[in-house]
């Protein structure tokens, strides 16, 4: 037994030595780094929502005209002027009008995959950051509670003093976590939230073009004069 409790002692006291070593400011200058590239991913995110936005109200009105006149091409230059998801989602689906609805039903899912996949770039990074900063935190401050009991064993002469003082400063770590994580967790939630709108857009005008490609089915379908009889 003896020798099992020394070399688990012995291994107690080199991870020791390790955290000794390192120390916890490490830990404030990586959440600093971590929170520079939150608020890039932040901003560029902003700017690219920003520059996407569109009325729902408005495009949908604007495309359910253009459909009721048949007029799919001025629909299609009015959807190109529109860079947000649902335009993209309804110009890929009048694009594939010629080859049946099913075709444009199938071309529009596509595009709404390959969309949604552009505007949540960069938010896993903010969602798990939001997660984790305050466990990074946290361990710095565990780090910094180490290293003030190690001071107070060695330098008994100040007391609970030298240990209040190195705690106060360990705890400044978890703070720092938790400064880093909210921002990025209220940006994460403000983008998935705002993706989800525009998700929910993107089937409303979905709908439309296939509502409009199912009509035109049902009135070649409804025609009682085939070709060949046309023609004769």
């Amino acid at each position: 037994m003896q020798p099992e409790a020394a070399k688990h002692s012995g291994l107690v006291s080199q991870l020791l030595n390790v955290f000794l070593y390192v120390g916890s400011e490490w830990v404030m200058y990586l959440l600093i780094v971590l929170s520079v590239i939150s608020v890039g991913i932040a901003l560029e995110r902003g700017l690219f929502f920003w520059q996407r936005r569109t009325d729902l109200g408005a495009l949908l009105d604007a495309l359910a005209g253009y459909l009721q006149k048949g007029d799919t091409a001025d629909a299609k230059k009015f959807l190109q002027q529109n860079l947000s998801l649902p335009a993209r989602v309804a110009e890929a689906g009048l694009d594939a009008l010629p080859r049946g609805a099913h075709a444009a039903e199938e071309m529009m899912a596509s595009v709404a995959l390959r969309e949604r996949q552009q505007y949540e770039r960069g938010l896993a990074y903010l969602g798990t950051l939001g997660n984790n900063a305050p466990f990074v935190g946290l361990f710095g401050t565990v780090l910094g509670i180490i290293r003030s009991f190690r001071d107070l064993a060695t330098n008994t002469q100040q007391g609970a003093s030298a240990v209040m003082a190195g705690i106060a400063e360990a705890l400044v770590a978890t703070a720092v976590g938790l400064l880093v994580a909210l921002p990025a967790v209220a940006v994460f939630n403000a983008y998935n939230r705002h993706l989800r709108s525009l998700s929910g857009s993107a089937d409303a005008l979905s709908h439309l073009v296939l509502s409009f490609a199912k009509g035109q089915s049902d009135e070649s379908a409804a025609d009682p004069k085939p070709r060949a009889a046309v023609r004769a």
